[in-house]
């Protein structure tokens, strides 16, 4: 009897802190996995790379260095079932001035040619990453999805022009896009500049930590594992074509206090440089949640402490094996 044809999902930014990571977990369920990332040095390539190791040399993936932007994607999605589409340029503080460029082709004119080759391939469905971003300053907390969207810097208006490039091609080729806006995910492999990695190196390594602004902004955190395990529920789940989720861990605490939280969970006191607060920083972040579980029967389950503790020990194993090289 022939073994039964595996699932083929696409999965761009596969080099990224949630990409690899969501690729890991697919190969794992069986999934036959296309990797495409173009390594871009928003920081450290030799990062990236790292990020990639242990699949490599999986039987069921494969990598693909490649632009959105510019290479010949409908070979990449050739019988694909599933397109998980993370690639895009992070970050609020760079999207200014002359930073906007990169921001819009990564996100939105990627997005565009992604969707596109998508459509021609009739791929079943696309799953976006989209961003807490979208919606900037708004009135109520926990937000629903159908809260107004102002986004508050340049980035959250390429990650909703890209989201509502989903719809639309929802709205106009019932192309099944499911959107999930992430609230701040962390974890092991968290991206260097964001706000975790900093301060649990702070504590580690004695470094001052760069607080912008007077800690009282608050911010709604997702463990990395929560997330891809949305992600991997919205690419298979029986939801109507443009949806929009939340993807929010609930783990809401100010910036202030999760210095605090940082410290004890390494056992060292973090300094902290005081800086002036930065354009397109937003006041507060927390997501309503009561729609992924409707229609994807998920919610998060771990909790800041437990999270904070899995992302130290990456930490701290990371050091060991630089030292272990060192001297090797």
């Amino acid at each position: 009897m022939s073994r039964p044809r595996a699932m083929k999902a696409v999965v761009t930014g596969v080099a990224g802190f949630i990409g690899s990571t969501l690729a890991e977990w697919l190969v794992g369920d069986g999934y036959d996995v296309v990797g495409i990332d173009c390594l871009t040095p928003y920081y450290g390539v030799d990062v990236k790379r790292s990020n990639l190791e242990g699949l490599l040399d999986s039987a069921g993936f494969a990598f693909v260095p490649a632009d959105l932007r510019g290479c010949d994607l409908q070979p990449l999605l050739d019988g694909a079932d599933v397109v998980f589409h993370l690639a895009g340029q992070p970050g609020v503080r760079l999207s200014w001035d002359d930073g906007f460029g990169e921001y819009a082709s990564h996100n939105i004119l990627a997005t565009q040619r992604l969707l596109e080759a998508a459509r021609r391939q009739r791929v079943r469905r696309v799953v976006y990453a989209s961003s807490s971003s979208v919606y900037g300053n708004v009135p109520c907390y926990p937000t629903a999805e159908g809260a107004p969207l102002r986004p508050h810097s340049p980035y959250g208006v390429t990650k909703l022009a890209a989201e509502h490039l989903c719809t639309l091609y929802a709205d106009n080729w019932g192309m099944s896009t499911v959107s999930l806006r992430y609230f701040t995910v962390y974890g092991p492999r968290q991206r260097p500049d964001m706000a975790i990695h900093r301060l649990i190196n702070s504590a580690l390594s004695g470094v001052p930590f760069p607080l912008y602004g007077n800690g009282q902004q608050i911010r709604d955190f997702t463990y990395v594992d929560d997330a891809v395990r949305a992600t991997i529920l919205a690419g298979s789940a029986d939801v109507p074509a443009g949806t929009v989720l939340n993807v929010s861990g609930g783990s809401s605490i100010a910036m202030a206090n999760l210095i605090q939280r940082a410290a004890s969970a390494c056992d060292r006191p973090v300094e902290v440089a005081v800086m002036p607060a930065q354009p397109g920083d937003v006041e507060r972040t927390g997501g309503a949640t009561s729609l992924a579980l409707e229609l994807l029967g998920w919610q998060p389950l771990t909790d800041l402490s437990t999270g904070l503790d899995r992302q130290v020990e990456w930490h701290r194993a990371r050091a060991a094996s630089s030292a272990l090289i060192r001297i090797a």
